[in-house]
C-alpha cells in the first residue's frame, strides 16, 4: 500500500469538487477525485494505496459522495489524525476503511508503503521500519467494510 498524503481541513469540495455532484457513477467520481489538491491524484493512484492526512478530514459538506470518489479511486484506507464526524460516519457506510491514528498521520510521508492490520489496527510503515498503533474497529464494522457498507451488509444479512 502506498501513501499519498496530505494536510489538516482537507474538505469535501477538494475530495470531490461540486462541479462533478451531479454524477452517481462511481469510476466518474473517481475520476475527478482529489484533483483540486492534487491534479495527479487519478493518473498515480493504484488500488490498495492509501491516504494520509492531519486533521478533521473531510470536512465541509455532509455529501456521501466524498468517501465514494476515495473508494472508487482504488484506496484502501484513509488515515488521519482525525476525521469530521459526517465522513467518519459516510465512509463506515459505504464501506471505507478509516484509522484515527495521530502519531501515524505525523510520521508516515507520501509513498511510504505501509501494511494495515484491520483486526489489531497496527500500521507497519515498511519503508520507515517503524509501527503505529490505531483502534480497531469493532467486530460489526468490521463486518460492514467488509461487506463493502452499510446497505450491502443489511442485504447479506437478509439474503
Amino acid at each position: 500500500m502506498r501513501v499519498h498524503k496530505y494536510g489538516d481541513h482537507v474538505d469535501t469540495d477538494v475530495i470531490i469538487p461540486a462541479r462533478y455532484l451531479a454524477s452517481q457513477d462511481e469510476k466518474e467520481l473517481a475520476s475527478h477525485c482529489m484533483e483540486d489538491i492534487d491534479k495527479d491524484f487519478h493518473a498515480k493512484v493504484k488500488a490498495g494505496d492509501v491516504i494520509v492526512a492531519g486533521l478533521n478530514f473531510g470536512c465541509g459538506s455532509s455529501r456521501e459522495h466524498a468517501p465514494l470518489a476515495i473508494k472508487a479511486s482504488g484506496i484502501k484506507c484513509v488515515i488521519a489524525k482525525s476525521f469530521a464526524r459526517i465522513f467518519y460516519r459516510n465512509a463506515i457506510n459505504i464501506g471505507l476503511a478509516i484509522l484515527e491514528c495521530p502519531e501515524a498521520a505525523e510520521n508516515i510521508q507520501d509513498n511510504d508503503e505501509l501494511e494495515i492490520n484491520f483486526d489489531t489496527g497496527l500500521i507497519v510503515d515498511k519503508t520507515q521500519n517503524r509501527n503505529f498503533q490505531a483502534e480497531p474497529f469493532p467486530e460489526f464494522i468490521k463486518k460492514m467494510i467488509e461487506d463493502g457498507g452499510l446497505m450491502k451488509s443489511l442485504r447479506a444479512k437478509k439474503a
